[in-house]
C-alpha cells in the first residue's frame, strides 16, 4: 500500500493499523535545535484519544507517545531538542477487541471503505477497519504537534484552533462564539448555549445505536503573507487535500467556500486600506486568508464536513465477499459522531501543511 506520506520538505509518513501492535509516524525535515519532548505531543493526543466522554468510542487507549529518534539532550543542555534527523513516534495499541468484528469478516459495511479496500487489494483488515480506521489519525495528531513547534520556531506566535460548528442538524449561533468555551465541553463547541441541545440530540442518537455527521472549522493566526505558490503549489489546494484525507471527510471549504457563489463581486471583495508597517488592513476575510494560492497574512480559515460513522447497530442491506445479498449490524465500540474527535485531527493537518509551506517558502525566498 503506497501513498502514506504527506508533505515535500516537512514530510510525515504514518504506519500501523487499528488492531495491530501499535501505530505511529516518522517526521522527516524537522529543523534541528527545536525543543521537543513527549509532553509537547501528549497534550494534543489527550484531546483526541478515545474514552474521554460517553459521546465518543469507549475503547480505552491511553495513547501514550514515545519518541524513538530524532532528539538529543545531555547534561550541558536545559532541554531536549531536535537533531534534524527523522523523528520516529510510536503509540501502542492496548485495548483492541478484534472478536467484536468476527460477524462482519466477510461482509461489507455500507458507507465504509470495506468494499473499496477489498476491490483494490484483494483483502482487507476487517478488525476495526485496519488502515482505514480513524485510529490512524492519532499518528497525524502526534506529527501535528511537531509541526506546531516548527511554526512557533519560525514565526514565534502562531495559533491553530478548531471547533465543531455543526452536529447533525444542529448548528451554532456565531454571535455566541467563545474560543474559551471549546475546551469546556465534550464537543469542542464554541457556543455555550448550543451545548445543552447538542447533548440531548447526541444522547438520542447514541441510544438508538445510530450516528450523525458534523462540521469542523479551523482558524490559523500568525501566518505571514507569502506562503504557497501559484498553480500547482497553492496553499489552499494543499490544505484542502490534507483535510479531505482525514477519515470520513466528504467536503472542504476555504473562507466563504460554497457560500461565495451567492455573493456579488462587491460583497466578496476583501477591500484594503493602509495598515501598520506598510502592510494592508483588510476590511473582511471572505477569501479565508488565501488569494491566488498564497497566504495574505490574515487568519487562514477552513471548514470540513464529516459524514456519519458507518459502523452502526441498525441493520443495513449489503453483500458479502462472495456477492451474496445479506444484512449487517456492526457491534463494538464506535463514535456516534466521529466529527467530535476530528477537531484536533483537523488542527494537526493544518499545522502539517503550514509547516511544510513555511519551510518551502524559506527555502525559496530565504
Amino acid at each position: 500500500m503506497s501513498d502514506n506520506t504527506i508533505g515535500q520538505l516537512f514530510r510525515v509518513t504514518t504506519f500501523g493499523e487499528s488492531h495491530g501492535a501499535g501505530i505511529g509516524c516518522v517526521v522527516d525535515g524537522c529543523p534541528p535545535g527545536i525543543a521537543l519532548s513527549e509532553v509537547d505531543i501528549q497534550a494534543d493526543l489527550d484531546r483526541r484519544k478515545p474514552g474521554s466522554s460517553k459521546f465518543v468510542t469507549q475503547r480505552r487507549e491511553p495513547d501514550k507517545v514515545r519518541i524513538l529518534s530524532g532528539v538529543f539532550q545531555d547534561e550541558r543542555m536545559k532541554e531536549q531538542v531536535t537533531t534534524g534527523t527523522p523523528i520516529a513516534l510510536l503509540i501502542e495499541n492496548v485495548d483492541q477487541k478484534s472478536k467484536d468484528y468476527a460477524d462482519i469478516r466477510d461482509k461489507f459495511r455500507p458507507g465504509h471503505a470495506d468494499y473499496t479496500y477489498w476491490a483494490k487489494y484483494g483483502l482487507r483488515d476487517y478488525r476495526g477497519g485496519g488502515r482505514s480506521s480513524a485510529r490512524e489519525t492519532a499518528s497525524r495528531v502526534a506529527a501535528g504537534a511537531v509541526a506546531k513547534k516548527v511554526l512557533e520556531h519560525i514565526y514565534r506566535k502562531v495559533s491553530i484552533k478548531g471547533a465543531l460548528t455543526q452536529m447533525g442538524t444542529l448548528g451554532i449561533t456565531r454571535k455566541n462564539w467563545k474560543w474559551d468555551e471549546v475546551p469546556n465541553n465534550p464537543f469542542f463547541c464554541p457556543d455555550p448555549k448550543a451545548v445543552a441541545p447538542w447533548t440531548e440530540y447526541l444522547e438520542a442518537v447514541r441510544k438508538k445505536g445510530s450516528s450523525c455527521g458534523a462540521v469542523v472549522e479551523l482558524v490559523a493566526e500568525g501566518i505571514p503573507a507569502g506562503l504557497g505558490a501559484p498553480i500547482y503549489g497553492k496553499l489552499d489546494a494543499d490544505l484542502a487535500g490534507a483535510l479531505m484525507g482525514i477519515n470520513a471527510v466528504k467536503g472542504v471549504e476555504i473562507g466563504e467556500g460554497f457560500a461565495a457563489a451567492a455573493l456579488t463581486g462587491e460583497e466578496n471583495a476583501d477591500e484594503m486600506r493602509k495598515g501598520a508597517r506598510g502592510k494592508p488592513k483588510f476590511l473582511s476575510n471572505h477569501a479565508g486568508g488565501i488569494l491566488g494560492g498564497i497566504s495574505t497574512g490574515q487568519p487562514i480559515v477552513a471548514r470540513f464536513a464529516v459524514k456519519p460513522t458507518s459502523s452502526i447497530l441498525s441493520p443495513r442491506k449489503t453483500i458479502d465477499v462472495h456477492g451474496a445479498e445479506t444484512e449487517i449490524v456492526t457491534k463494538g465500540r464506535h463514535d456516534p459522531c466521529v466529527g467530535i474527535r476530528a477537531v484536533p485531527v483537523g488542527e494537526a493537518m493544518m499545522a502539517i501543511v503550514l509547516a511544510d509551506h513555511a519551510l518551502r517558502h524559506r527555502g525559496q525566498m530565504g
